[in-house]
């Protein structure tokens, strides 16, 4: 449980880095509340957000370098 928190945290992190620094890298994010599971117990793992925090950080990471030299 303690993993998942900790993956929790840094997608939290990341996120909010992302909104606040890079708006326009934000939006493209599919961050909505209509994507948020109706069902009581969606299943989602430590490998599916561990695999989401990636996928941030690849996006971050490549919004970077794109646009660094610009």
């Amino acid at each position: 449980m303690k993993h998942l928190h900790n993956q929790l945290r840094e997608i939290s992190e990341i996120t909010t880095n992302i909104e606040t620094n890079y708006p326009e890298l934000y939006r493209t994010l599919d961050e909505n509340p209509m994507t948020i599971a109706t069902s009581n117990h969606p299943q989602v793992d430590k490998m599916a957000m561990q695999e989401y925090l990636e996928s941030l950080k690849q996006l971050l990471e490549h919004h970077l370098a794109t646009y660094k030299n610009k």
